[in-house]
C-alpha cells in the first residue's frame, strides 16, 4: 500500500528545496494552488500523472515519491532568472528528463 503521507512529505520537501512555490508549480502542473498545498498535507493524494510531471521537473524518478529507502541525488541547476513561468519549468522538465534518462544509461553500462 503506497505512503500517501511520505508522498506528500518529500513533493513538499523537492519543492521548497528546488524554490518553486505552490502557485508556480499549480500553474504547471495545471491544477489549482490548493491542489498541491492539500496534497502536500496528505488531505488529498497526488494523482499518478500529477507525480510524474512533478517527478521530470524535480529530476527525480517516480519511486522517490513512494519508496523510503529510495534517495535522491540533486542535479543542480544554474537559472539567472528572477521569476519562472510555465514555460521555463517545462524546459528544466525537459532537460531533467534527459538527465534522468542519461543517469539511467550509465548505470547500466557499469553493470557490463
Amino acid at each position: 500500500m503506497l505512503n500517501f503521507a511520505l508522498v506528500g512529505e518529500r513533493f513538499g520537501e523537492l519543492r521548497n528545496r528546488s524554490g518553486f512555490t505552490q502557485k508556480q508549480l499549480a500553474e504547471y502542473l495545471d491544477v489549482d494552488q490548493s491542489y498541491i498545498s492539500k496534497c502536500e498535507k496528505n488531505e488529498r493524494q497526488f494523482s499518478a500523472d500529477i507525480l510524474e510531471k512533478a517527478a521530470e521537473l524535480f529530476g527525480c524518478t517516480m519511486d522517490y515519491f513512494v519508496n523510503e529507502s529510495c534517495e535522491f541525488a540533486h542535479m543542480p541547476t544554474a537559472l539567472r532568472a528572477k521569476s519562472l513561468n510555465t514555460e521555463d519549468l517545462s524546459t528544466i522538465a525537459a532537460m531533467n528528463k534527459i538527465a534522468l534518462n542519461l543517469r539511467f544509461m550509465e548505470s547500466l553500462l557499469e553493470g557490463e
